[in-house]
């Protein structure tokens, strides 16, 4: 995954030669099986997955605009709202049934939640 800070397009070149462009690197040399950009600026998500011919070629998302990985039953997509104090589009996971995978403090407010409601209190626990 890839996250572009580049202003002028370089970050992912295909130049082979030495140093040789990081999209030339993951896509001929290391052969990675998925490849995705993630433009924070303009919240531009383009991913991409090895054909048969060992190239990287698009990927068009789902109905849901997110891109399923098989190897990882995983779908990755952008998600909107507030995250660390910033208002913005951020890179999400969902599972096979389309549940957003929840963030460390997400889980331990819910968790914190639950507790409340079954009378114990979190921060004595």
């Amino acid at each position: 995954m890839e996250f572009l800070s580049d202003e002028d397009g370089r970050e992912y070149p295909i130049k082979p030669t030495y140093p040789p462009g990081k999209w030339f690197f993951y896509e001929r040399v290391l052969q990675v099986p998925d490849y995705a950009l993630f433009d924070l600026d303009s919240s531009n998500l383009e991913f991409y997955r090895l054909g048969d011919n060992k190239r990287y070629k698009i990927v068009e998302p789902d109905a849901a605009q997110r891109y399923w990985i098989p190897e990882m039953d995983l779908a990755l997509g952008l998600w909107s709202g507030q995250h660390e104090n910033r208002d913005g589009v951020w890179l999400r996971w969902w599972d096979a049934e389309g549940k957003l995978l929840l963030w460390g403090q997400e889980c331990a407010a819910r968790l914190a939640d639950r507790l409340r409601s079954l009378g114990i209190d979190p921060d004595v626990v």
